[in-house]
């Protein structure tokens, strides 16, 4: 039979000189990361943003850890506790802060900044209340992208480093407070709690959010009879369906406060601004009238404080009387219990990095995971934040255009 008479046949070769699609190679998304771990420089901060455990589950991942000498000492982690993880003991911070991902608890100093190489990724927390222009003006000259872990959101909508750092501050200003109480740190020597025939310990707590939830939770465990105060209804509620128990709640209401704090043996200040400075609700008058011996644990003093006699102090000299009050205005409480702080963020931080690897980089890491995008502020030097962009008057664009921008 000839080709003419075979239309099969004809068909077939013809098929073959027709165009095929391309058959390309699919390479892996994964790609290995190179973390530096710093020391802190700030001053009294001793939480590390990794701990051994979590850099081993990284380096197994196949990524690179770089961790500075001492990094971890003050939350008793030490060079060998890294170094058997399979981390690479960093003995100069240079060698730290050339990794393509700077991860560390404070924000960078201005000489830290210098230490960075161009297009860096950098993930510290922002306290953007403390910041001056200059610190944005540095990182954009060397075109850092920025993420800021206190502004980090997880699935369900909740910042898991600030809920983290507020679990433990809330906890411990209880501790605390105890501690205060007690003749052994020239207290009036009286038990923070109750027991059998003796009148409870009364504790009153201003603000019902994270921090207040679990001061009251530390609290009532230790038998304290408490008064918790906000000016949301709907954290009242909810503080008491959490906490499963009616206790008395109130707004803030001024006369009603200040008679709450003439009882009081302890006060705890937990109240948050959304922006800028904390309210004083607390006056000197209303401190001058509280019980001799009475201890104030002001959580809020790292946005100003919302007790009028309240002073900064720090771990060294962390309280002073005022009308015979003790006062505990310490900024950061969390490094008080560093390891426990360390364990936190670094719980945090490692499912992080293990998704940012095998997304491929943080770049498409930022384009599928709009809970890491929330924490970003600047984007190859370019400022993403309004607030940031409005406040210090610098030019500022749309993340989400940006990184659809670098996708072609």
């Amino acid at each position: 039979m000839t080709e003419e008479r075979n239309p099969f046949l004809a068909f077939s070769q013809g098929s073959v000189l027709l165009p095929q699609e391309a058959m390309l190679e699919v390479g892996s998304r994964t790609s290995s990361l190179q973390i530096g771990i710093p020391k802190e420089s700030s001053f009294q901060e001793k939480r590390v943003s990794l701990v051994p455990a979590a850099v081993a589950l990284l380096v197994n991942n196949g990524h690179e850890v770089l961790v500075e000498t001492g990094a971890g000492a003050s939350s008793n982690y030490h060079d060998k506790d890294y170094s058997d993880a399979g981390a690479t003991i960093a003995y100069s911070s240079e060698q730290v802060y050339k990794a393509d991902i700077v991860l560390k608890v404070a924000p960078p100093t201005f000489e830290e900044i210098e230490m960075m190489k161009p297009k860096q990724t950098l993930i510290s927390a922002l306290q953007l209340t403390v910041q001056q222009k200059n610190y944005f003006n540095h990182l954009i000259s060397k075109k850092i992208t920025g993420l800021a872990f206190d502004y980090i959101k997880d699935r369900s909508g909740i910042y898991p480093v600030v809920r983290s750092m507020s679990e433990i501050a809330g906890n411990t200003s209880i501790l605390i407070a105890a501690e205060y109480l007690s003749a052994s740190n020239n207290g009036i020597g009286m038990m923070l709690g109750g027991i059998s025939g003796v009148a409870p310990t009364e504790v009153v707590i201003i603000g019902a959010g994270t921090v207040g939830e679990f001061a009251a939770r530390a609290a009532v465990g230790l038998g304290a009879q408490i008064r918790i105060f906000d000016n949301s209804l709907y954290r009242l509620r909810r503080i008491q369906n959490d906490l499963g128990m009616r206790l008395f709640t109130s707004i803030i209401e001024p006369v009603q406060l200040e008679s709450a704090l003439k009882t009081a043996d302890v006060v705890i200040g937990a109240l948050r601004a959304k922006e800028g400075r904390t309210p004083i609700v607390v006056t000197e008058e209303m401190v001058s009238n509280m019980k001799f011996g009475s201890v104030i644990v002001d959580i809020s003093i790292d946005q100003g404080g919302c007790f009028e006699t309240s002073e900064v102090t720090n771990h060294t000299n962390p309280v002073f009387k005022k009308y015979g009050v003790t006062h505990y205005c310490v900024p950061n409480i969390a490094s008080r219990v560093a390891q426990t702080a360390s364990l936190a963020l670094s719980n945090i931080f490692t499912p992080m990095l293990l998704e940012m690897g095998e997304k491929g980089g943080i770049n498409n890491y930022l384009r599928v995971d709009a809970g890491v995008r929330n924490g970003v502020y600047i984007y190859n030097g370019i400022i993403t934040h309004k607030y940031i962009g409005e406040t210090y008057n610098i030019p500022y664009k749309n993340l989400e255009l940006l990184i659809t921008a670098t996708q072609y």
